[in-house]
């Protein structure tokens, strides 16, 4: 399993009316760690696409415990459960407050996917390589 931690603060653009992170704002939320998660690996979005990969998101789910609130720092925790086999790859997100509650967890599907041939692909090798130690099983 590889997990990958970050922190986001809530700014005050990104909250409703009762100081509460607005629902449609934690997909962005999951989308930096998913960025950091690349990051920490060796890798970045720019790269992969460099590489002629894409990543377009192709199914998100989303559960809302507990609200974030304007100025809380947030623990965005993102987790590969399963070493991808095919062109999918899923990214499971849990978010904490600063007094580590847990607040929000979602998993956001993605595809590998050529722009050229406008068709889906394996995982890159070099990506596949930096993750198979984390699932490698002794």
């Amino acid at each position: 399993m590889f997990t990958a931690t970050t922190h986001i603060r809530v700014r005050y653009g990104e909250t409703d009316q009762m100081g509460y992170l607005y629902y449609g704002n934690y997909a962005l939320y999951y989308e930096v760690g998913r960025a950091e998660a690349i990051r920490q690996l060796g890798f970045t979005y720019r790269q992969l696409e460099e590489m002629g990969i894409m990543m377009p998101v192709a199914e998100l789910n989303v559960q809302y415990y507990r609200p974030a609130l304007y100025d809380e720092l947030i623990t965005v925790k993102t987790i590969l459960k399963e070493l991808p086999q095919s062109s999918k790859i899923q990214f499971h997100t849990e978010l904490y407050n600063e007094e580590g509650v847990f607040l929000n967890k979602g998993v956001t599907t993605l595809v590998f996917f050529d722009p050229v041939e406008k068709k889906k692909v394996e995982m890159p090798p070099e990506l596949f390589d930096r993750l198979k130690p984390f699932f490698t099983v002794e």
